[in-house]
Order: structure tokens, then sequence, then C-alpha cells
């Protein structure tokens, strides 16, 4: 072992963290954004390079790791398949070898999980899971933050974390990288996902790596996973994972759930959408591109007002606007 490789630490699934760490990382999160909403300079990453390599494309997940980074005082580099040798004619461990040398952090968006780990492990800096085939950690890292500021943080910017224990998740879709993903996060924080998949696709515990078969129960019709009450409980549910797929019965899914929502008793629950990538996967027409679609599941159905302001404006900035107009 080299010297520092004990302190060293990858992100290669929800499970690399316990739950005291990720209280502290919510914590810091909630901080760092005040601060950003404030306009608080705050560059803690100066003279930091990350190394972003896509074998998958992406939108989201580029544009909020190569902003956060630019925000925060770092720089980015970009890697594709196409630009790079990755997995062709250099083996992924020497392009580890080559590229950890060069900066301090490395995200990639990937195929097999298998590859991050072989990269990870031959790598002398973090390594950061932006998405494999079987778990994609960063996503329900930003969905339960959404949560969690909604149900779990005081007017003063503090973090309950008890806000996820006893709460019920229901993922209506394939048994896929989100859905393992999110029963790691359920045995973790204490929660419990109620899983409705089509057939042939379901929730493999195995490639979840989950130890506790309690901290999940599989419905096959997605109106009951959706409801989250059980005989004795008045628990409610609390979110939605949506993902829409290629196939025609994930539509069927989605319809059935827009239907329980509208149709069946209300709940006061919050709904994420986990690819608003077109309006039949977006359950809608209106236009409105989010990468969390976040409603409340009450009266009239409507969307929350934005908390930063007016038309998304933050606060402080509409103050100052307001300030510069009187002066004038």
């Amino acid at each position: 072992m080299k010297p520092g490789d004990a302190l060293m630490r990858h992100y290669l699934q929800f499970k690399d963290l316990r739950a005291e760490e990720y209280a502290h990382l919510f914590d810091r999160a909630g901080i760092i954004k005040r601060r950003f909403k404030n306009y608080e300079k705050y560059q803690p990453l100066q003279d930091r390079t990350l190394a972003m390599i896509f074998e998958k494309a992406s939108t989201r997940t580029r544009v909020s790791f190569e902003a956060g980074m630019y925000q925060m005082g770092g720089s980015v580099v970009h890697l594709t398949t196409g630009d790079s040798q990755l997995g062709r004619a250099e083996p992924v461990e020497d392009s580890a070898r080559v590229i950890s040398r060069m900066v301090d952090i490395v995200m990639i968006r990937t195929y097999e999980q298998s590859k991050i780990e072989r990269f990870a492990a031959h790598s002398r800096v973090p390594v950061i899971n932006g998405l494999t085939n079987e778990y994609h950690p960063c996503q329900i890292l930003a969905d339960l933050f959404t949560f969690i500021e909604a149900r779990g943080m005081d007017r003063r910017g503090s973090i309950d974390m008890d806000c996820l224990k006893g709460r019920v998740v229901a993922w209506v879709g394939d048994g896929n990288n989100m859905a393992n993903t999110w029963l790691q996060a359920a045995e973790i924080l204490g929660f419990t996902v109620h899983v409705s998949t089509p057939s042939g696709y379901e929730v493999d515990p195995a490639v979840a790596g989950i130890k506790d078969a309690g901290c999940y129960k599989v419905f096959k019709d997605p109106r009951e996973a959706c409801e989250g009450r059980r005989p004795g409980d008045d628990g409610c549910l609390d979110q939605h994972g949506l993902r829409g797929g290629e196939r025609g019965a994930q539509g069927g899914l989605q319809g059935l759930v827009r239907g329980q929502r509208h149709d069946g008793p209300r709940q006061a629950g919050r709904a994420l959408h986990a690819l608003p990538a077109g309006t039949s996967r977006r359950g809608g027409g209106s236009g409105r591109h989010r990468r969390a679609s976040v409603r409340r599941l009450g009266r009239g159905g409507e969307p929350h007002a934005c908390a930063e302001g007016t038309h998304g404006v933050p606060l402080a900035r509409q103050d100052r606007l307001k300030a510069e107009t009187v002066a004038r």
C-alpha cells in the first residue's frame, strides 16, 4: 500500500459511505447551497482539477459536475471515448494510472461497474461513479437532498436526518441502477422502498448488494406500491421514483401512477421523476424540464412555489435589485 492510500476514498456505490457521513455531507451541501444562493464567494477547490470521463452521453450529469466545479473555484477536463484511448487501445488500468497523475479527482460515467472498479483500483485520486449499469449513487444523493430540504431542514438550515427514518419511497419502473441504489440507501438510512417493476425486470437483491431484505417490499400493482400504507401503519407515500423506459410497459406504469394521483385518495407525498427527457416519460406536455420534477400530491396537484423566490430569482438578488431601483 502506498503512503496516503488508507486516507483516499472512492464513491462507487451508495453503500461506500455510512449514515453519519451522509449526515455530514447533506449538512455541508446545505451550507454551500445557501452561500451560492446568497452570492457569497466560496471557492475551496482553487487549483484543483476534475477529470470527467464519459463513455455514456450525458446532459445533467455533465452540467451539474462541471458547473459545480467551476463555481467552487476548480477546473474541469472533459474526456469521451472519442477523444481518448480509454477502453480501446489502452487498458483501463493504464488510463487510470496516467489520468490520476495529472488531476485531483475523477468522475466516470460508463457501462459495467467492473470497469469503474478497475479504474479506481489503479487510481491515485478519488473516483466518483457518475453512472454505471448497476448503480447511480449521485442521482439518489440529489433526490434525497431534495426531500431533506422539504421535510428535514429548519429555517436556519439545520438538517434532521431522522426525517428519513420510517418513510416510504415507491419505485415504479425497471429494476435498474436507480432501483439498486434506492435499496442501498434504504438499508443505510432507515427507510423502506416499495418496488413495482414490469415482469422480467425485477430487482435483484444480489446485484443491489443489500443484506437486509426488510428494507424493501415488492408489489405487482404499482398503485398499491404508491399508496404506501400497510395494515396498522398510517405512514403515507413520500416519493415516487418514475423512470421512463423505451418499452410501452413503462408508459403504462406511469399512466397507472398518474391515475392513482388524481382518481384515488389524495396523499401528501412528493414525486421525483428520474429522467424527464420527453413528454411521454415526464407524464405530461407542459414543457417543464427539471432534473427532479418535484410536485406536491395534495390539493390541486400544483407545483411548489420556487423556494428561491419569484421566477426562481434568489431572494438576496431580489432585495439587491429593489435597492438599486430605489437608488436610481
